[in-house]
């Protein structure tokens, strides 16, 4: 008698593959941005999510232009499913043999999104066997790469741009400008505003407003992207941020552009091009490849 090999299965049409095409599409908000980050194809995913649907009898998301918003059944399977593929990893873990350890110091700048950099943080370590990740101050720590804006790369750094992000400003829920397609400095005269620093996107609006003596007022002084948009959402003032959805939990804002402004950031990876690349640098260079695409 032949033995079948024993695969980890949940039921005719559930599997753990599916359950982390979901954790990424729940993640992410995407069935494309998910697709990326497992990479698969857009119908892959698709089908995956359909499966889980038809096994459990309920929807999972809610399909809209800009992505996918979890259903209740969604949240209920989201903790669920996080614990089964856990398990599974501890598996595999506890039988893979002990590896050399690579340090790894990777340099970070301030307000990149903090769900999109664990995602990002987690495929490197996922991808680079043996990796152990530090993250580091960018500008005043040594290290092996730079996720930096292009305006901080030096003159014997690579650099890849692999993001972009578009500042726009967010307003509170229920503003009287919401309804706008976009702002007019007029609109700014006297707005309470959430003054976030240091930002170069920030004081370069401010500079642009002072020849036409408007002055917004300024109710809140923040250092975070998520303390500005936290504080957004509670209606104490408007705030210019990226328009990113890592930045924003479950706050659903209004985000307008400034007519006349398109402030934009270009983020990327930086690495010396004096040194030889390695193993481990050449396998992050990948990884914010793929990651080119996502956003």
């Amino acid at each position: 008698m032949q033995l079948k090999p024993i695969g980890l299965n949940f039921g005719i049409n559930m599997d753990l593959r599916e359950l982390r095409y979901f954790e990424s599409v729940y993640e992410l908000e995407s069935i494309s941005a998910a697709a990326k980050h497992c990479f698969i194809s857009q119908p892959s995913i698709s089908s995956a999510i359909q499966s889980l649907e038809g096994y459990l009898g309920e929807p999972l998301f809610i399909r809209h232009t800009r992505g996918v918003i979890p259903t209740d059944a969604g949240h209920r399977l989201y903790p669920l499913a996080q614990q089964i593929t856990g398990q599974a990893r501890s598996i595999k873990q506890a039988f893979q043999r002990k590896i050399n350890i690579r340090p790894f110091r990777l340099g970070v700048v301030p307000a990149l999104g903090a769900s999109r950099m664990s995602l990002l943080m987690k495929e490197i370590i996922d991808s680079v066997k043996g990796i152990e990740l530090t993250l580091v101050d960018a500008e005043k720590r040594t290290c092996d790469a730079r996720i930096i804006a292009d305006n901080m790369v030096k003159k014997d750094e690579a650099f890849f741009p692999f993001w972009k992000d578009e500042f726009m400003m967010a307003l509170p829920p229920g503003h009287p400008l919401s309804f706008k397609q976009e702002l007019e400095y007029e609109d700014l005269d006297g707005l309470n505003f959430i003054l976030r620093g240091p930002s170069l996107v920030t004081r370069t609006l401010l500079r642009s407003l002072e020849p036409h003596k408007i002055k917004m007022n300024t109710r809140a002084r923040v250092k975070t992207v998520e303390y500005a948009v936290e504080l957004v959402a509670a209606g104490v003032g408007a705030a210019i941020v990226p328009n990113h959805p890592s930045f924003f939990n479950t706050q659903k804002l209004t985000l307008l552009p400034i007519k006349g402004h398109k402030f934009e950031r270009v983020i990327g990876l930086g690495y010396s091009n004096e040194v030889d690349i390695d193993e481990s640098l050449a396998k992050v260079i990948d990884i914010c490849k793929v990651n080119k695409s996502k956003d």
